[in-house]
């Protein structure tokens, strides 16, 4: 299954589908929960996190790099222009229909030519899909080395590019769930921290960064809950198989945020200075 196909494996089952135990914002993501805050409550902090990370209000564009459901570029400033990649036609069809001031391409970061510098990049949940099973840790950071280097010349020189991605914690590839690999993430493969850093360096400065995993763990909690609420109507949406994978999913995942065997980071990186200053 090539990468754009192991994509709409998982994300193409239906927009309705995960309408049902999503929040109203479709955000398909680690939350950031406060106190007593609802899952909604929650998505929007962690997207005013990734705004306010790149200078939102204040940059005239923004790159979206695997955007979902349109979360972000939905809540751009009117004066930004906001471009989002996907590779789901599903995905790109909502953004499109939902937020039509908003430029959608379905598309690889791999393929894509920007005519102009952005003034900031979010990427939130795509970076765990960019590299393949079977690749040597030396072939991913090479992977990873290519996006942050195309980001880097992709910014405006005082830009920001906010990074969310799942990565591996105190377990190892050979170790993770065969069912996530095959079922759920097919050809996909999550990075290490090290290996991230290791892609970064001397192209892109890591600024600032935060482990949300409990975080994470929180997330997953809430949507099963959700799922299990609306059932019946997932089942008939689209079957009892795919709702039988969705809630072993969920909790898998619950369950290997809470034991620190998977993380979350959320990273942000600057280009490094192009001139010395006093």
């Amino acid at each position: 299954m090539t990468g754009a196909a192991a994509i709409r494996h998982h994300y193409d089952v239906g927009n309705d589908f995960f309408r049902l135990w999503l929040d109203d914002s479709l955000t398909y993501s680690c939350a950031m929960p406060r106190g007593d805050d609802t899952l909604h409550e929650a998505q929007e902090r962690k997207l005013r996190h990734h705004l306010d990370a790149v200078h939102a209000s204040e940059v005239d564009s923004v790159l979206d790099i695997g955007c979902g459901w349109g979360a972000i570029l939905a809540r751009l400033p009117g004066t930004c222009r906001g471009v989002g990649l996907t590779l789901s036609v599903e995905q790109a069809a909502h953004v499109s229909r939902t937020y039509p001031d908003a430029e959608v391409r379905v598309e690889s970061w791999t393929e894509y030519e920007p005519d102009a510098r952005f003034g900031g990049i979010i990427s939130i949940g795509a970076f765990e899909h960019f590299a393949r099973p079977g690749q040597s840790p030396a072939e991913k950071i090479g992977v990873y080395r290519d996006f942050f280097t195309r980001c880097r010349d992709w910014l405006s020189a005082d830009g920001a590019l906010s990074l969310q991605t799942i990565a591996y914690a105190n377990m190892a590839r050979e170790d993770a769930s065969r069912f996530m690999q095959e079922e759920i993430f097919p050809d996909a493969d999550l990075p290490t921290l090290a290996e991230i850093t290791a892609a970064a360096q001397g192209v892109l400065e890591v600024h600032s960064g935060h482990n949300g995993r409990l975080e994470y763990a929180w997330t997953c909690e809430q949507w099963a809950r959700r799922l299990r609420a609306r059932r019946a109507e997932a089942v008939a949406l689209v079957g009892p198989e795919v709702v039988e994978r969705y809630e072993r999913y969920l909790k898998l995942s619950a369950v290997g945020f809470r034991m620190g065997k998977i993380c979350l980071y959320r990273l942000v990186f600057r280009p490094y200075p192009t001139r010395w200053s006093r």
